[in-house]
Formats: structure tokens, C-alpha cells, sequence
């Protein structure tokens, strides 16, 4: 017994010596060129690695730095760059025939450079396709290494920790994306198969990303085409700290959850996403309830447009169907989308009219009811225009007295005063375009009111133009002096700015209309009753 506990002991103290003398006997240096060759032949790109040192307790080699060459097409700077890369080895392969084979790779704050040029080709789609340029012999046109070649590459684990990536596009004025503490680990990674991942990221300006699903094969050809099934956790992102949409003035947080399928060619994205606090228009202000949007989008990735199959809008219980085409092209982008929402109800509506920059008239809200709506959207999200129809049925405007507004209108139409406004119906054509808006085909009817018509401007300093018509009512107090053939109407315009509207009777229009009506032996006469049931002058 005592023989064998003597045999472990001097089997384990040359263990040792061989352990403490390994950095003495075996220079990690000398597999160097090979390492790189073989790295530059597998990515088809020029692979430089830093001094290698022997790493025993964690049973590997660390590199000084390492980095993997750009297509020459797309930038002279790498493609990758890390200062610190740990090499996991077979240390008794190292040890027996000196060999070195990896089993795990991790890059320390590696700086990722993601380019895509304005035709949608991107820099790393030749990573294991051809060979770097300095590597190539003089092959036949018929030879793999000009037609492409699979990368011949696997290792158990990959990690990336702490990195940065960018994304951008060359010669491009626009702002990159930033993506940092990036952390990503791939599991048996093999360019031949599918491979497991996990991603990790914090977004410029705030927000989380986590990606997992799986990989592969690597396609040989272009590596941008390789297929892939990711899902999808957003959350926190900023808008505007972002910079995203800072010309249209975008802003609010979101987040998302979903689903993303790649087949090589287009990018199937379906999830859902909740927009807090947005603004969704330069002179708006932050919504005063969430908007959540289930949503289905077939993206071209090489065109940077695509195709939103499915849009379900839910302002709380407000519903709102949205579909259409978009361009990713610029700041934001350019879309080409229809929305169609009927019988919404009007409260949780109203929570979202600061957001685009609608206002009401001051100290009043919209209480009760129901809004429809059919609307297009066209052109660049920063010049966006819109085109459509509202309406509002059984509705209130509280804390807005349209009555006492219209002041010597009411005289002539008999308008009942009171704290509110009751609308019965409101409905009208709109057109809002960054160079001011039109509202044209109004038709307002409420109890009191019996109807308004009419359409006019709105301009982008929220100055309003419009001429207007209102029925008259049958206890008008000036009725009988303008006669029951006059029952058409009595014109009146709306100036002031949409927070504090100014209402006026048009006596042009009124004097006109006196005309057509009444005998030219009448007119003065009409025309001075007229002027005095206006301004409440006493008849002598």
C-alpha cells in the first residue's frame, strides 16, 4: 500500500514539474503563423493575432489582440478588432504532440464594424466564402477557391464579452447604431450545421436587446444569406435618446416582443410591441395613455423595405387595423400605409391626440361616445402626409361652451348656450401636411346647434381659417326678420388658433345672401334689421 500512496506521489510531483516547466519547454508563439493562416483560409480574410501566452490555470492561451480584415470594398479598418482573446486548448495534445486544438474562444471587448452599402450588400457576406486576396493561387476559373468554399471551422464555445458594435453605411451622412455591452455565446459552433446562440446588448440611448434561437448552416456563398430563427426581447428603448426620428420629432419608449425568421432572402418579423409616452409629431406632447401593436412584417433586408401584413393597433380598448408598404431609406424612413378604425371609443382616443399635435379647444376634453376613422399616410415619416376621414358620434366636448363661443352668431341661429357642447355627429374630409392642414365637407350636428358646415385651414403654427354655415334653429332670435327661405343657413368664420378659437358672423356672406333673397326694394330695410338683431341695437 505504502509502494502505491509513493507511486501517486511521484506521479503527481512530475505532473507538477511538467505543469511549471510547460511555459519553458513549449512557446505558444511558434503555432502563431499557423494559427493565422489557418483563421485567414477558414474567414477568407486576413487574421492577425497578438503575442500568445500560456494561460495554466484556466487552461489556455491568451492572444495580445486579434484582428479579422474588412472587405477591401467596404473599409481598410478591420472588421473586427479585440485587444484581449482567450483560447481554450487541449493542453495534453499541446503537451504529447504539441498540437494546438481549440475547444473554446472568448473575445474581450471586441469592436464589431457592421457596414452595409446603398445597394443592401453588407461587409461581413464573404466572411468563409473566397480566400483573402494574399492567400489565393493561380486556381483554375473552375476552383473552389473561385466559386466560394464552405468554411472549415468548429469550436465547442464562442463568447464574445463586453463588445460594441456599430452599424452603418458607408459615405453615408446618416447616424450609425450603437449597439454595447454586447455579450453573445455560441454553443458547438460548426459552419456545416445549425449552431445555438444567445444575445445580450444595451442600445445608444438606452434599452435592452436579448436575441436566442439557432443558426446555420453557414452559407458558403454569401454568409449574409445564411438561415436563422432568433426570438426577440426589446425593452426600455428610447426614441429620441436613441436620436431616432429627431426631424419628425419621434419620442416615447418601447418595447418589444417577437419572432424573427430569415431564409437568406427576406426577414419574417412577427411580435408584439407597447409605445409609452410617445410623441409622434413635432409640435405634439407625450401621450397620455400606452399603444400596443401585434404586428406582422415581411422585410427585405438587401431592399431595406418591406411589407406590413398585419397591424393591429389597441389604444386600450380602441382597436385600429393598419397596413401598408415602407422604405427604410434615411433618418426614419418613408411609408405607404392605410388605417381603418371604426366605432373606437372616443375617451381612450383622446389620450392620444397630444401626440400628434391635436389640440382642443382650452380647458375642454372629449367625454363619451364613438370615432371612426379611414386615413392613408404617405411619403417620408419627417414630411408625412395624411389623407382620409374622421368622425365622432354621440360624443361631448366638456368645459366648452359652443354657444357662448359664436357669441352674436347665436343671435341669428339661436344657438342654446351651456357649459358643454353635445355633438350628435361630426364628420369631415382631412388632409395634414407639414405645410399646414385642410378640413374640408364638415358636418357638425348637435342638439342645440341643428348643424355646422363648412371647411377651412389649419396652419402648422395651429392658426385657424374657416368658413362655416350654420342652420338655423327655429327659435333663432333674427329668423324673422331674415325670413323662413333663409332657414339654409347663416355663414360665420372661425380665426383665432385652435386652443382659443374666435367665431364671427360673416356679414359679407350675410349681406350677399340678403341680396339673392330679398326685393331690391327691401334690401336696405332687411339689411338694417339684420345689422341690428347682431349687435342688439334698440329700434327707435
Amino acid at each position: 500500500m505504502k509502494r502505491i500512496v509513493r507511486l501517486l506521489g511521484v506521479v503527481i510531483v512530475l505532473l507538477l514539474l511538467a505543469v511549471v516547466a510547460l511555459p519553458f519547454l513549449i512557446d505558444p508563439n511558434d503555432f502563431r503563423p499557423r494559427l493565422e493562416s489557418e483563421l485567414s483560409k477558414a474567414l477568407g480574410r486576413d487574421v492577425k493575432v497578438g503575442d500568445l501566452k500560456l494561460a495554466l490555470l484556466s487552461g489556455g492561451v491568451t492572444a495580445d489582440n486579434l484582428s479579422i480584415a474588412d472587405d477591401p470594398a467596404f473599409s481598410r479598418t478591420p472588421f473586427l478588432y479585440t485587444r484581449s482573446l482567450t483560447l481554450g486548448v487541449d493542453l495534453w495534445t499541446l503537451i504529447v504532440s504539441r498540437q494546438l486544438h481549440i475547444t473554446n474562444l472568448t473575445l474581450d471587448q471586441p469592436q464589431i464594424d457592421v457596414l452595409q452599402s446603398a445597394a443592401g450588400d453588407w461587409n461581413f457576406s464573404s466572411l468563409g466564402g473566397k480566400p483573402a486576396a494574399h492567400s489565393q493561387t493561380a486556381a483554375s476559373p473552375a476552383s473552389p477557391a473561385s466559386s466560394g468554399r464552405e468554411m472549415n471551422l468548429s469550436v465547442k464555445l464562442v463568447k464574445i464579452a463586453n463588445g460594441h458594435i456599430s452599424f452603418a453605411e458607408p459615405n453615408s451622412n446618416v447616424k450609425s447604431r450603437e449597439l454595447g455591452n454586447v455579450n453573445v455565446e455560441v454553443r458547438n459552433f460548426s459552419a456545416n450545421s445549425p449552431f445555438p446562440f444567445t444575445l445580450s446588448a444595451k442600445l445608444a440611448g438606452g434599452g435592452d436587446i436579448q436575441l436566442n434561437g439557432a443558426v446555420g448552416p453557414i452559407n458558403p456563398v454569401d454568409t449574409a444569406q445564411t438561415q436563422a430563427k432568433v426570438n426577440v426581447k426589446l425593452s426600455g428603448f428610447d426614441i429620441a435618446a436613441a436620436g431616432v426620428g429627431t426631424s419628425a420629432g419621434l419620442a416615447g419608449l418601447l418595447s418589444v416582443n417577437g419572432i424573427a425568421a430569415w431564409n437568406g432572402r427576406t426577414l419574417y418579423l412577427n411580435g408584439h410591441l407597447k409605445g409609452e409616452q410617445l410623441k409622434l409629431a413635432k409640435n405634439g406632447s407625450p401621450a397620455r395613455e400606452p399603444v400596443e401593436f401585434d404586428f406582422e412584417v415581411n422585410h427585405d433586408i438587401r431592399k431595406r423595405s418591406g411589407v406590413l401584413r398585419r397591424g393591429e393597433i389597441h389604444i386600450g380598448s380602441a382597436a385600429v387595423s393598419l397596413t401598408g408598404t415602407y422604405v427604410a431609406q434615411g433618418e426614419v424612413g418613408a411609408v405607404n400605409m392605410s388605417l381603418s378604425g371604426p366605432e373606437m371609443p372616443v375617451p381612450q382616443l383622446a389620450a392620444m391626440l397630444p401626440a400628434f399635435g391635436v389640440v382642443l379647444p382650452a380647458g375642454s376634453s372629449l367625454q363619451g361616445g364613438t370615432a371612426s376613422a379611414k386615413l392613408s399616410f404617405a411619403g417620408p415619416v419627417e414630411a408625412l402626409v395624411t389623407d382620409g376621414s374622421l368622425g365622432l358620434s354621440n360624443t361631448r366636448l366638456t368645459g366648452f361652451d359652443l354657444g357662448s363661443k359664436m357669441s352674436t352668431v347665436e343671435k341669428l341661429a339661436g344657438i342654446k348656450t351651456g357649459p358643454n357642447t353635445e355633438i350628435e355627429t361630426l364628420a369631415a374630409t382631412v388632409h395634414w401636411a407639414p405645410d399646414g392642414s385642410t378640413i374640408q365637407d364638415i358636418k357638425f350636428v348637435a342638439p342645440a346647434l341643428v348643424e355646422l358646415s363648412g371647411g377651412g385651414t389649419i396652419s402648422p403654427s395651429q392658426a385657424l381659417d374657416f368658413k362655416m354655415r350654420a342652420t338655423l334653429h327655429t327659435g333663432g332670435a333674427a329668423l324673422a326678420m331674415l325670413g323662413a327661405k333663409n332657414a339654409a343657413g347663416v355663414p360665420f368664420t372661425i380665426e383665432g388658433t385652435a386652443e382659443n378659437p374666435v367665431f364671427r358672423p360673416d356679414m359679407k356672406g350675410i349681406a350677399s345672401q340678403e341680396v339673392h333673397n330679398l326685393e331690391k326694394d327691401t334690401v336696405g330695410k332687411a339689411a338694417s334689421g339684420l345689422l341690428d338683431g347682431v349687435f342688439g341695437k334698440k329700434k327707435k
